[in-house]
């Protein structure tokens, strides 16, 4: 019993004297930012099909054969299956206060990636041939988006090394290893273009309609290092 009460001390002893240690042990602690400007080349596209009438029955047929329509046309354009996504489909009654009669409101959601950006002014055209009237944004990607990821990483470690720098050069120390590394936030910020509802001629000329433009990948670190 006494030997392990006498080794239950000595334990003690040794956790205080690292805790001790550890917080005699200099450090400074930096926040580092890593942003990489990446061009998009994909784009989601969300639409929406979309019709209103005095049957529910009638207006959700008309609502699905629009729908079969354009997953028709997007197959027939080489779009992978995986690349199109029901989002939702409903279908409400309304009412019209100022007529006293209900209406009837069918819908279906559709999210299409494009992994080439050249083709977007085509496809947009076929799928309003096709009889898509709504579109509810264009979203950009990238499909490398893991390595721009990798590399905000890297350069938000960079970053906290400058700034812990800065910090310590005037004091004449010297800046050690890092002894802890937590990540704040790891986002991208895509361009995200929202449009209201569509009424154009089938027959329209075609034209540039989006513009890419950049997206910014950021990752944000917290470090601290030692200090000499």
């Amino acid at each position: 019993m006494r030997s392990i009460i006498i080794l239950l001390i000595f334990i003690s002893g040794y956790t205080l004297q690292a805790q001790q240690d550890n917080f005699s042990q200099p450090i400074v602690v930096v926040n580092g930012e890593g942003i990489v400007k990446v061009v998009p080349d994909q784009v989601l596209i969300m639409s929406r099909i979309e019709h209103e009438g005095l049957n529910a029955r009638e207006v959700k047929k008309q609502n699905d054969a629009v729908v079969d329509k354009v997953i028709k046309y997007l197959r027939s354009q080489g779009i992978p299956e995986k690349n199109v996504r029901t989002d939702y489909m409903n279908l409400n009654k309304n009412y019209n206060y100022n007529n006293k009669t209900y209406t009837f409101v069918a819908s279906q959601s559709i999210s299409i990636q494009l992994d080439d950006l050249k083709t977007y002014e085509t496809i947009m055209g076929g799928l309003l041939d096709s009889g898509l009237n709504r579109i509810d944004g264009v979203q950009f990607k990238s499909s490398e988006i893991e390595k721009h990821t990798t590399e905000a990483r890297r350069l938000a470690v960079l970053n906290a090394r400058k700034r812990a720098m800065e910090y310590v050069s005037p004091l004449d120390q010297k800046l050690g290893k890092a002894i802890s590394i937590s990540e704040l936030e790891t986002n991208h910020f895509p361009p995200v273009y929202k449009m209201e509802r569509l009424q154009v001629a089938s027959d329209m000329a075609p034209q540039e309609s989006i513009a890419p433009g950049e997206m910014e990948v950021r990752a944000r670190v917290t470090v601290g290092f030692q200090l000499f």
